[in-house]
């Protein structure tokens, strides 16, 4: 075997000096491939002169302007970028198949087109006639996008040179491919030289690449995770296919907040932004009705409001079930052991499903106490009151800590018409006409808010 070959995980991306049958990074079987490596560089001891020059930290006079930024016109794809397209930067957009990520950057293509860059959309997967076929449907037939077909990245990249557009749509990075790399397209190693290759051109011809990227069953990126460290945007749009609610969530971002969401809706005439996400989501929440519990969020700089939705049944089976749908289960396990140890509220023998309405997917620990207070209301067949918003994040003792940002939580309820808000203790902002209810521990929360119960119903 050459020096210049090694092995690479396709699952985890741990290298190995030879092939396995299994990684012993992350166990999966068959995922080990043999690569080569992206380039040795030049031979040089020392650093360019231009490009990559090393310079003082503190000499002002060699300080670069920061690059400039080109808003669409749709502020909530603007709100997740960070404020605008970062010229000479590459990004990541990733997501489930049928989503809708060709139709998000055929939109924001045309976009950034009408503000005057110069766009080139090159699609890999589909015929420049089937891209127009989707741009006529969405009324874009209108805007100044060049459209090409191809997946050889030596023909991608001499295009470019020639062209020299300020924005490149790749889509998608699996179906690029070199020809100096032995490996089929969509393989790690072409992945991962495409995706060098591209940022790298990106960087040192100042134009702006966003390469659409797969993901696999439990919603990563395919192909290594190397990949998300090369670009300096790394976005995930998401959704269920049962609702017509998108949601375009910054993972990662060089250029402004990680964490960052947008929010927009599927229609026949493609993706529309939404002003007031909160309110869509309570959009279809009727009357009280046990289980269901409203939680005041942030994402990225935002406040939002969802319902946590839960449902409390005896099990027939051994092993009760535990669903959840938009939340982490394994914290769901914690909730459910933290209130039958601090709180008196056995869950055995009781099947557990929890959902969050509208294909929101909530990640911030603030959820604690609102799915604690569905569980209990779904156990107790107890409904809250429609006026009542909950958050707090419950620790392992039992006590309740604040979360960030409570002032923007408060405002937030009381703009959708809520009245009260059931918190950790904490200092109540002045600004704020809400009712404040505040509770040290989750037993306190669970004797105030439902009063007594009898610890052996089941």
């Amino acid at each position: 075997m050459a020096k210049d070959l090694s092995f690479l995980c396709t699952s985890c991306n741990a290298a190995f000096s030879k092939w396995s049958g299994r990684c012993e990074g992350c166990g999966a079987w068959n995922t080990i491939e043999e690569v080569k490596p992206l380039s040795t560089g030049p031979g040089a001891k020392t650093l360019g002169k231009k490009r990559g020059s090393a310079i003082e930290l503190t000499d002002l006079a060699t300080r670069a302007e920061a690059p400039p930024r080109t808003l669409s016109g749709v502020e909530e794809l603007d709100r997740v970028l960070g404020g605008g397209l970062t010229a000479a930067s590459a990004l990541l957009v990733g997501g489930d198949p049928g989503i809708g990520k060709s139709t998000l950057l055929l939109q924001a293509a045309a976009r950034f087109a009408r503000q005057g860059l110069k766009v080139l959309y090159i699609s890999g997967e589909e015929a420049t006639a089937q891209v127009q076929m989707r741009a006529e449907r969405l009324g874009l037939t209108e805007s100044p996008v060049h459209l090409a077909a191809e997946t050889n990245l030596r023909d991608i990249l001499t295009t470019l040179e020639a062209e020299r557009p300020d924005l490149a749509v790749i889509d998608s990075i699996q179906t690029m491919w070199l020809d100096t790399v032995e490996a089929a397209p969509g393989s790690v190693s072409q992945v991962r030289a495409a995706a060098h290759e591209l940022t790298t051109f990106a960087k040192t011809r100042g134009i702006s690449v966003i390469m659409v990227g797969h993901v696999t069953k439990d919603g990563q990126i395919a192909g290594p995770r190397v990949v998300e460290h090369m670009v300096d945007t790394v976005l995930y749009f998401e959704g269920d296919r049962g609702h017509q609610f998108r949601l375009l969530r910054s993972v990662k971002n060089r250029f402004g907040p990680a964490g960052e969401i947008g929010v927009f809706e599927m229609t026949g005439r493609g993706l529309t932004e939404v002003k007031n996400p909160s309110a869509l989501f309570l959009s279809e929440r009727g009357g009280p009705s046990p289980g269901s519990a409203v939680f005041a969020g942030i994402e990225g700089t935002r406040p939002v409001l969802c319902e946590f939705q839960a449902l409390v049944a005896p099990s027939p089976h051994a092993n009760p079930r535990r669903t959840v749908v938009g939340w982490d289960g394994s914290r769901l396990a914690m909730i459910l052991a933290v209130l039958e140890a601090r709180a008196g509220t056995p869950f055995t023998g009781l099947d557990v499903y929890l959902n969050v309405a509208g294909g929101m997917r909530v990640t911030e620990p603030a959820a604690d106490l609102a799915v604690a207070a569905a569980l209990i209301s779904a156990r107790e067949d107890a409904a809250l009151p429609a006026t009542h918003v909950i958050w707090g994040e419950i620790s392992l003792s039992g006590a309740l800590r604040p979360a960030p940002q409570t002032e923007n939580r408060l405002k937030e309820a009381q703009k959708l018409g809520f009245s009260t808000a059931i918190a950790p203790e904490m200092k109540k902002p002045a600004t704020t006409s809400l009712e404040l209810r505040q509770m040290a521990d989750v037993r306190a929360f669970v004797e105030g808010t439902f009063g007594t119960r009898d610890p052996a119903r089941g």
